[in-house]
């Protein structure tokens, strides 16, 4: 499909003699003698480009410009200007126009300029796409109660500039939290930098948050750049903020409230405006009761608090994850996708999850690449998230060796029974419901095994 040209243009010579140039370089070509007719033929056709003459009668070109703009803003407005008039044509790319071309038409110049236009417009239509990507990608995924209230949480504060403070047990996707709400903001067009306070030591964090000039530090060869100066105009995510010394509290509360900062060794002030999002495991109260954390930083980080639901909290999102990391997995490893056994997600469901979402991820690429078959079954699944891993293959071994075939069929039904009594916590009559017995023969069979 070719792209579509519209020409605007209130001399007919120039409509014509641009038209039958685009033509013949295999362009879909439209023209419009005015700015109002120019808007309707956008409203019906949507052209990817337009060359659009800044001198018209009735609406002039910045006033159309403007128009196409507000209601279009993908399509790519190249300006045609007569010569002395290049101050009104930079106010023009100043409204939204790509750029512009000054009268007389240069044949070739035409031809560069909108092919840059249009490939400028599939760079702007490729990143929309990644960012669609990254944000499907970084997604919260889950349907239960804990996540919707969470996702509308996050909806609600994302467009916003307040200081984020995120809670929440290991595993349950902090830093996830925070490049969703970054990827909603309107910060989007600048950088994240994250920082795990835990695994930088308290000599090297300062350099790292703020930089340092060369030789200010030992084996500083030359001048780095910090984390701060990194994310101006972006987000800085502190992850583990509770691990930080009080010493290195003390400077970023300082940055905090002036968002200025000096690297080590340096003696210049460097603006910048940065967003927090800073995340702990730790109950900061208690940490500032004991003296370890700062209060005034602790009020100044938690302007917005959230809290990332543990799993246990949302026990319905495990069949949803669960198959989101499998899918994950399969295109990772280019292999066809697994799915659990009903067994399975209800052993899942009913394991404590100390890991939360971190922890089942990593079992379920674990279970992903040893497991040949195409459902990962309850034999499959390892201690402690099974406790009955390995039984059957036990049973069998033992069996085996009984000689005779009626003896092993009676230590089978007695090894059955005495573990289905197990089960259902020692009540004979729901056991002999759910197996399909006599609660009579179950009370004989305990009574000859001395049970």
């Amino acid at each position: 499909m070719f792209p579509t040209i519209l020409i605007v243009d209130d001399e007919a010579s120039i409509l014509q003699s641009l038209k039958g140039l685009l033509t013949d370089e295999g362009f879909e070509v439209l023209t419009a003698s005015n700015g109002y007719e120019a808007l309707k033929v956008i409203e019906e056709e949507s052209p990817d480009l337009v060359l659009l003459d800044i001198w018209m009668p009735g609406i002039d070109g910045i006033d159309t410009l403007k128009e196409i703009k507000k209601d279009n803003p993908h399509i790519q407005v190249i300006i045609i200007t007569g010569h002395g008039n290049i101050d009104t044509a930079v106010r023009a790319t100043k409204c939204g126009a790509f750029d512009f071309l000054e009268k007389p038409l240069s044949i070739d110049k035409v031809i560069v300029t909108i092919n840059n236009a249009l490939y400028f417009r599939q760079l702007e239509e490729e990143n929309k796409y990644l960012r669609k990507k990254t944000i499907e990608k970084h997604s919260l995924t889950g349907t239960s109660t804990a996540i919707k209230e969470l996702q509308q949480h996050i909806n609600t504060i994302s467009l916003s500039d307040a200081w984020i403070l995120i809670t929440g047990e290991n595993g349950t996707g902090k830093e996830l939290i925070a490049r969703t709400i970054h990827q909603f903001s309107k910060r989007v067009e600048s950088p994240m930098i994250d920082v795990n306070c835990a695994l930088i030591s308290e000599d090297l964090i300062e350099s790292e948050l703020f930089g340092h000039e060369k030789g200010a530090i030992p084996g500083a060869s030359s001048k780095k750049i910090g984390k701060f100066e990194m994310a101006n105009n972006g987000t800085l995510f502190l992850d583990e903020i509770g691990d930080m010394s009080l010493k290195t509290q003390g400077k970023i509360l300082r940055v905090v409230e002036e968002q200025k900062f000096q690297r080590v060794g340096g003696g210049r002030d460097i603006h910048v405006n940065v967003r927090i999002i800073a995340a702990t495991n730790k109950n900061l109260e208690e940490e500032i009761k004991q003296g370890r954390f700062r209060e005034e930083l602790y009020y100044r980080l938690n302007v917005v608090p959230i809290h990332a639901p543990s799993l246990r909290d949302r026990i319905d999102d495990i069949p949803l994850l669960a198959a989101t990391f499998l899918k994950e997995f399969a295109k990772d490893n280019q292999t066809s996708v697994k799915d659990l056994s009903p067994n399975v997600i209800q052993l899942f469901k009913s394991y404590n999850w100390p890991g939360n979402v971190r922890e089942m991820k990593n079992l379920l690429g674990r279970l992903a690449i040893t497991v040949d078959d195409q459902t990962i079954e309850l034999k499959d699944v390892p201690p402690p998230y099974n406790p009955k891993y390995g039984m059957e293959n036990q049973f069998v071994d033992t069996f085996f060796e009984i000689p005779s075939l009626r003896e092993a069929q009676k230590a089978f039904e007695r090894s059955y029974i005495i573990n289905k009594v197990k089960e259902y916590a020692g009540n004979l009559a729901e056991t002999a419901r759910n197996i399909g017995i006599s609660e009579l023969y179950i009370k004989n069979l305990l009574h000859k095994k001395g049970h």
